[in-house]
């Protein structure tokens, strides 16, 4: 069964939006796009290119396919960013969305039926692993049902105070495994979630 991995840029207080640039997603009156640049460093960029260095589709909520679809087609050829560019273009795109017409990047496809079904069967399909950036509405969906297998969450020394989450109160209770986890020099800690069935309480 393929797996699926989400990756996350996270404020300390649990904010996901807009974290690469002012205009991104201003949703909400979020004045604070851009919040993870001033971080961008070699061992952030080393983790990106790690995450991409195995295959994978692209499992995209539509705000955030929109994002990338005004992005990566049209990276320059001599841009440093080209390299994530061509695996991007290249990779299959699944696309939740209630528009599934104008999905012009190309090797798009919209999911079919209610989000829950159309990723389970994603996942019983054969092929490479579901890698899910962004996507906040739909990852939150995922985390209710309980389908997403591992978060690779990159959690930044800043609190934001408000704007969209990433978790909410109805995500499935469970427990995870931390697998990996690192420090940049700025201050930014990466790690690597993975999915370890209940939670186990107890009492002192």
């Amino acid at each position: 069964m393929r797996k699926l991995i989400v990756s996350a840029f996270m404020s300390l207080d649990g904010v996901i939006q807009a974290p690469g640039g002012p205009t991104e997603d201003t949703s909400g009156e979020f004045r604070l796009g851009g919040w993870i640049v001033p971080y961008a460093d070699e061992a952030i960029g080393q983790h990106v290119q790690s995450l991409l260095a195995q295959p994978f589709d692209l499992l995209l909520g539509r705000r955030t396919y929109d994002i990338f679809a005004s992005h990566w087609p049209h990276v320059p050829a001599d841009s440093k960013s080209r390299a994530i560019a061509d695996v991007f273009n290249r990779v299959a795109k699944h696309v939740a969305t209630h528009r599934p017409d104008d999905l012009d990047w190309q090797h798009s496809h919209a999911l079919q039926g209610s989000l829950a079904d159309a990723v389970r069967g994603l996942k019983q399909a054969n092929g490479a692993d579901l890698l899910t950036f962004g996507s906040g509405d739909m990852v939150r969906q995922l985390l209710a049902a309980g389908l997403i297998d591992e978060l690779c969450l990159l959690i930044y020394p800043v609190m934001l105070g408000r704007g969209k989450r990433l978790f909410s109160d109805d995500a499935l209770v469970s427990a995870f495994t931390l697998a990996h986890s690192t420090q940049t020099p700025g201050g930014v800690i990466i790690t690597r979630y993975i999915r370890d069935g209940e939670v186990r309480t107890g009492a002192f």
